[in-house]
């Protein structure tokens, strides 16, 4: 086979085409293994116009017609059996070659004149298929290796082969891209197989790519490539697996990544003072943590020390410890010390309940009391982190009455009698009467509520007792009977009205006191002023009893009043 660049052969088509022009030659194109028509002066004249017409070519005649006549093949080699004539005189080539690339002359002889009608032919082929062979195994970056050659077979003209990647075209730089093309023909029949082979120096966004060929043959296209980019690790991470937050007691696992393909598999983890070779793997678990584990952690390639990655984990712990604890019994009146301790490693809050309801500050025990008695809890938080620590306080002692009270039923015919006390253990209590409906409360805190109902005859005194271990206490309250409670409301709403009448008996005694002094006063008057005018005394001393009286008049008037 004759070796040619597709340049070349491009170049010379394109020459052969520009002389054939400029001599004035007509030309054709037919496909490679197809009928080719061949026109004879593009019908120009008639063919019943034509004395004789002959087909011929630089090899001899190729077939002749005279008027009225059949035609006649007169070839003898090649062509013998491939040409026939058309009715518009044209020639009619079968299963076209390319030995047919040649010019063919139409002769036609005329009652006048003679005419001849040269037509170049071209015989063109589209490449049986267009394919990448010897593909690359993988592509590494940064070094210029042979992707793989596309190859064109059998066309003609010879196939013009591009490169694309992702759909744009590669050009040749002969630094990252190389193109090498190169043409065979066929020495049988004329036919060019056509290579180009690309060398490509990949980059990191190459990965996934599409790669692939096409010719200037009506478009045709190859399979599109991708190719696996392998690249040296360029950067490395390390990663802690573990619960948020890492505390002590929980599992860890570091885990290094490197973004190298292909990805190293072996590495070596730095655990602060130790340093450990992991092979086939990229992680490394520590089992139960502890405060000691906190710290700067490492990883490393094994054969690149200086590729390496930090991480500073911080393992977090919460340590309390309330003293005392447990179970405490505590006399009356004595003090009670807390001491709550924390260790941790961040601020921390504390919150403290009694019986499970919220306090609002740490409680304090100067002196205990009966109703501090409970069950007290702290919890100390940090961030999602949160130990709880309680103890029981028992406070112990005499009981004490707090309080005996009676009251009337909701019916009016009997009484409650209330007596609450306080002390622990829980006090016995009793009463010095027999009742019924005996209602007690639960023991909390030292204190205890108890209730009975009675129906009393008779005034009585009744007491309420309370014993525990440690001593008692009793009080009294005077219960009146019933029917006494019955008779003092009458009394009373009697004593009302007889207040009532007393008041307004007053106020009209008052009034008639000051009536009949009044008149006293003016027959008074009347006479002194006889007497005056029988022995001329001065009036004088008139005047002052007058004055006297009417003080007097006065004061009852304001008695009345009242």
């Amino acid at each position: 086979m004759h070796l040619l660049s597709a340049s070349c052969v491009c170049a010379l088509l394109i020459t052969v085409a520009l002389l054939r022009r400029v001599s004035g030659l007509e030309m054709v194109v037919g496909l490679y293994g197809e009928t080719l028509e061949i026109p004879c002066n593009n019908g120009a004249i008639k063919a019943e116009d034509a004395v004789l017409t002959k087909w011929k070519y630089d090899g001899g005649d190729l077939l002749v017609k005279n008027a009225n006549q059949n035609v006649s093949i007169t070839a003898t080699d090649e062509y013998k059996g491939r040409v026939s004539l058309a009715a518009n005189s044209s020639l009619l080539l079968s299963s076209a070659k390319l030995t047919d690339q040649r010019t063919f002359t139409c002769m036609m002889v005329l009652s006048s004149d003679i005419k001849e009608f040269p037509v170049s032919v071209e015989i063109y082929k589209t490449p049986a298929s267009l394919e990448i062979s010897d593909k690359a195994e993988e592509l590494e970056i940064g070094k210029r290796t042979k992707l793989g050659t596309c190859v064109a077979h059998d066309a003609n003209p010879a196939a013009e082969i591009t490169w694309l990647k992702n759909n744009e075209r590669l050009v040749a730089d002969e630094k990252g891209i190389s193109i090498q093309a190169l043409v065979q023909v066929d020495p049988d029949t004329g036919l060019s197989t056509t290579s180009s082979t690309l060398e490509y120096s990949a980059k990191k966004e190459d990965t996934n790519a599409k790669f692939t060929c096409i010719s200037q043959h009506k478009g045709l296209t190859s399979s599109p490539v991708s190719f696996n980019i392998t690249y040296s690790t360029e950067n490395i991470v390390l990663q802690v697996i573990a619960q948020d937050p890492l505390v002590e007691g929980d599992n860890m696992t570091l885990k290094c990544e490197a973004d190298g393909n292909p990805a190293p598999t072996s590495f070596m983890f730095h655990l602060k003072e130790e340093v450990v070779k992991v092979e086939n793997s990229d992680t490394y678990t520590i089992t139960n943590v502890s405060r000691d584990n906190s710290g700067e952690y490492k990883c490393s390639l094994i054969d690149d020390p200086t590729m390496e990655a930090t991480k500073e984990i911080s393992v977090k712990y919460l340590d309390i410890n309330l003293s005392p604890s447990g179970t405490i019994v505590k006399k009356a009146g004595e003090t009670l010390d807390l001491t709550l301790q924390i260790d941790a490693s961040e601020d921390s809050k504390v919150s403290w309940t009694k019986d499970n309801v919220k306090l609002d500050k740490e409680p304090k025990f100067t002196k205990v009391i009966f109703s501090e008695s409970g069950r007290y809890e702290c919890e100390v938080t940090m961030g999602l982190l949160s130990r709880k620590a309680s103890f029981e306080l028992v406070v112990e002692g005499a009981p004490v009455i707090s309080k005996l009270i009676k009251q009337r039923g909701e019916d009016g015919k009997h009484k409650v009698l209330i007596c609450e006390a306080e002390g622990s253990p829980k006090p016995a209590v009793s009463w010095s009467i027999n009742g019924t409906s005996l209602d007690e409360s639960p023991f909390v805190n030292g204190k205890i509520t108890h209730k009975i109902t009675v129906v009393p005859t008779a005034n009585l005194t009744v007491s309420c007792t309370v014993t525990n271990e440690f001593g008692s206490d009793s009080k009294a309250i005077n219960v009146s009977s019933l029917f006494e409670d019955v008779r003092v409301d009458k009394q009373d709403t009697l004593e009302d009205g007889d207040q009532t009448k007393l008041v307004v008996g007053v106020v009209v005694g008052l009034l008639v006191a000051t009536v009949v002094i009044g008149l006293a006063y003016l027959v008074y008057m009347k006479k002194s002023k006889q007497g005056s005018w029988k022995t001329g005394e001065k009036e004088s001393g008139s005047s002052e009893e007058e004055k006297k009286l009417e003080e007097k008049v006065e004061e009852n008037s304001q008695k009345a009043e009242v």
